[in-house]
């Protein structure tokens, strides 16, 4: 799916804000809020976030006003593609977006310390009908050209097709497989749960971003960011990041709590296939980004930047408060 993700609301609550209006719109609201519900006034923070497996869990718990203190939520679900342009349009007040984003965004919104999709042997993955197939002039679908995913891909080509790729085509993330097997395109740039299903379509895995980004720099592979409006002020920023952490903190306690909220939002996904989203890409870096997370990102987008990918970061860009 996107480069991130959440949203299954509880069905045992049909009332729930956070219950999109309809599950296979990329780009679902919220039900109406009550407006007799005090809960359900203007103070509720507006957020996007997509409906994969991974956001729907770190989420489930905030979303479904189980986290102490937290600040109600109004959800709306959103593939990545589509909240990288709320975020640059300044929509809402808190996104998961691509990393590949933040160089556009980083002056309106502050990136939260946690929350985002970081890790280890979970990057995109090139596929093609043949295996071996030398990419040199060939046709690349590719779900976003502003997503992580993009830019590994293209740091990666860099340093093993010197003779450059040809044609980017952008397309959903899920016409790409299909493409590929049909031979629309010669090769195709998937992330998320395609790393598990890929076979399926008699695919072949050129090559992992993921494996050469760790190879070549020892860091951890940033994905999608949360981000939140600075003019919410630092103490409502410093709010969030905690919620964010308990709200994480108590999907993993009792991971059954959330399985409703993520298999109604995960799109016919297998539930095993949504345990192995899970398991990939909620982890440490999710509740805390660390040193680690810090220089993978800033690290990612310097690299970026020097192939004119995404403008430059100034030196406090990824500063939280």
């Amino acid at each position: 799916m996107t480069d991130t993700t959440p949203d299954p609301s509880d069905p045992a609550n049909p009332s729930d804000p956070s219950d999109p209006s309809d599950p296979s719109d990329p780009a679902s609201p919220a039900s109406p809020a009550d407006p007799a519900d005090p809960a359900n006034s203007s103070n509720r923070l507006r957020i996007a976030f997509s409906p994969c497996p991974n956001d729907t869990f770190v989420f489930d718990a905030w979303a479904h006003g189980r986290v102490p203190g937290a600040t109600a939520l109004d959800v709306t679900f959103a593939d990545i593609d589509l909240t990288n342009g709320m975020a640059e349009r300044g929509e809402l007040d808190v996104l998961k977006v691509s990393y590949a984003v933040l160089p556009w965004v980083l002056e309106e919104y502050a990136l939260l310390p946690c929350g985002g999709a970081l890790g280890r042997g979970c990057g995109p993955l090139v596929l093609t009908k043949e295996p071996g197939t030398d990419l040199t002039g060939k046709t690349v679908a590719v779900p976003s050209e502003r997503s992580t995913a993009y830019l590994l891909f293209r740091l990666w080509a860099a340093d093993v097709v010197p003779g450059g790729v040809g044609e980017i085509v952008v397309m959903p993330f899920d016409e790409i497989m299909p493409a590929v097997r049909d031979g629309k395109v010669d090769a195709g740039l998937v992330i998320h749960e395609a790393r598990f299903t890929y076979q399926n379509y008699g695919l072949h895995n050129l090559a992992d971003m993921g494996r050469h980004w760790e190879e070549t720099t020892g860091l951890p592979i940033p994905l999608g960011a949360i981000i939140a409006k600075r003019s919410l002020g630092a103490d409502t920023l410093r709010l969030l990041a905690e919620s964010v952490r308990t709200s994480v903190r108590m999907a993993w306690d009792d991971p059954e709590v959330s399985r409703p909220y993520v298999l109604e939002h995960a799109q016919e996904m297998d539930p095993a296939v949504a345990d192995q989203h899970i398991g990939l890409y909620v982890n440490e870096f999710t509740a805390d980004l660390g040193e680690d997370g810090y220089a993978a990102i800033r690290g990612l987008l310097t690299r970026a930047a020097a192939e004119g990918l995404v403008p430059p970061l100034g030196p406090d860009a990824l500063s939280f408060v």
